[in-house]
């Protein structure tokens, strides 16, 4: 199945060790090409990794994925780490709202999940019960739900109309849009409606919600990102014949012919046929020729958007289930990292033997992502205090924040032009990325499909044969 492939093969060099380049490298090493990974950071993973603080092993934010995200889940399986990951049998969101004062809240649970129907009936006794939503108003996410169903996402006109003016037209309000639209909107697409592109929405909410009852069944790591993304995949590149370079921050690219050639901060010089650039829209655009793709200098305006995580520990157990979803509250979602930080087996689990560490995932925070810790603390403590009962009365055995300045491209209406393609101008230059024209948000998904276009691409214009995706999510063969 795999092989190392001997200096007669084609050379390739892919810039960037995050999902789009594991994958892409992984590919290119299947089908025989000498492959060479330089990756700048002293680990594999991109934005999807772990990193040690003290003796607790922290993500730097939650990542999760859906059982429709056939091409992630096509990963896990090449990587051997199925087992190390877990989805929910059925789509199961708890949802708890706060109200009222800070001295008296008013807290109500509700949950968003599907039964064994077909769509998009497996949605419809969830919705009928849902406490957040009155009767006119759950009426009126039927009506929005029937409109996506009949949404074209071909419609190119689709990327220059936002989602809040959609949903507007479609009869939605101001409740339907907190309860339910970006409640799973800003989680996903890292924007709220009114700066989210419809054809993104559109992909994220149909695709997810209304293509197949199981679609939206949510995935988790249950072991630290770094486990998957930098230990299972740094093994199987390197048993597939793939040198890694770690620390080795590419500084130049010299397109030629026959061969590309690719400079390292340290001097080293790499040459290949094939380049993919699968860093971050703003490396990968340092490196790219004048003129490689159309509309090059647009690149400068495709801007970003931050998450920010809050991760708290308390000294007992606050929260009975893995995670939520917060409403009437600047908490988003909050889910409990307990077990697999490995927090037990540190001295402050040791001395606290009922502690538990809770993260808070903060997307579309573009007015909080540079507020000073303390003020963060002061900020999230007392709503935590609001939504959960127990973690008023707990004591905070440590609070601190990762922040991620540039976690995704920003999804604004009209940026769905500005995403370029894999291919560019230049014979044997290629490009991966989430950010690149996958039809996705910037997901785990979205990156690992970019790589195997990426790697398609390379095997096509090398004359190699190009494994068939049977669409099924399995790695291709």
């Amino acid at each position: 199945m795999t092989g190392r492939a001997d200096d007669a093969c084609p050379a390739a060099v892919v810039v960037g060790g995050g999902l789009a380049g594991i994958t892409t490298a992984l590919r290119l090493a299947e089908a025989g090409h000498r492959v060479t990974l330089a990756e700048g950071r002293p680990r594999l993973g991109g934005l999807a990794f772990s990193f040690r603080r003290g003796e607790l092993t922290v993500d730097n934010g939650q990542h999760v994925y859906l059982r429709c995200c056939t091409a992630y889940r096509g990963l896990l399986e090449r990587l051997g780490a199925t087992r190390l990951v877990h989805l929910q049998d059925r789509l199961d969101i708890p949802v708890l709202s706060v109200s009222g004062p800070e001295a008296a809240p008013v807290r109500t649970l509700g949950r968003l999940r599907r039964a064994g129907l077909p769509v998009p009936l497996h949605l419809a006794s969830s919705l009928a019960r849902y406490p957040h939503l009155s009767p006119a108003d759950r009426v009126r996410v039927v009506r929005g739900a029937l409109a996506l169903q009949r949404l074209d996402l071909a419609d190119p006109a689709l990327d220059g109309v936002s989602f809040g003016e959609w949903l507007r037209r479609n009869g939605q309000n101001a409740a339907t849009q907190a309860a339910l639209w970006d409640l799973v909107g800003v989680a996903t697409l890292n924007a709220r409606a009114d700066q989210v592109s419809m054809a993104l929405a559109g992909m994220v909410f149909k695709t997810g919600l209304l293509s197949d009852p199981g679609a939206s069944d949510i995935g988790t790591a249950a072991v630290p990102l770094g486990t998957i993304h930098h230990d299972r995949a740094l093994a199987e590149l390197e048993r597939a014949g793939v040198r890694v370079l770690l620390r080795a921050r590419v500084a130049e690219l010299k397109p030629a012919a026959p061969q590309h050639a690719v400079r390292l901060e340290g001097g080293e010089l790499l040459t290949a046929e094939t380049v993919v650039l699968a860093g971050a829209q703003d490396s990968a655009a340092a490196l790219l020729p004048p003129n490689a793709i159309p509309g090059q200098e647009r690149l400068a305006g495709f801007g970003t958007a931050p998450i920010l995580n809050v991760h708290v520990i308390y000294d007992r157990k606050v929260l009975r289930r893995p995670f939520f979803a917060a409403l009437g509250s600047p908490v988003q979602w909050v889910f409990d990292r307990t077990a697999h930080s490995g927090l037990a087996a540190t001295g402050l689990g040791r001395a606290h033997p009922g502690a538990q560490y809770l993260a808070l995932s903060q997307s579309a925070v573009q007015d909080e992502i540079d507020l000073p810790v303390a003020e963060l603390r002061r900020r999230y403590l007392p709503e935590l205090g609001r939504l959960l009962p127990a973690a008023a009365q707990a004591e905070v055995l440590d609070f601190f924040v990762t922040r991620e300045r540039t976690a995704t491209f920003d999804p604004a209406p009209g940026n769905g032009a500005l995403r370029p393609s894999a291919r560019t101008g230049v014979p044997g230059l290629l490009l991966a990325g989430s950010w690149t024209a996958t039809g996705w948000p910037a997901t785990m998904e979205g990156a690992v499909r970019s790589g195997h276009v990426a790697a398609d691409a390379a095997l096509a214009a090398a004359g190699t044969r190009v494994p068939v995706d049977r669409g099924d999510g399995r790695w291709p063969r």
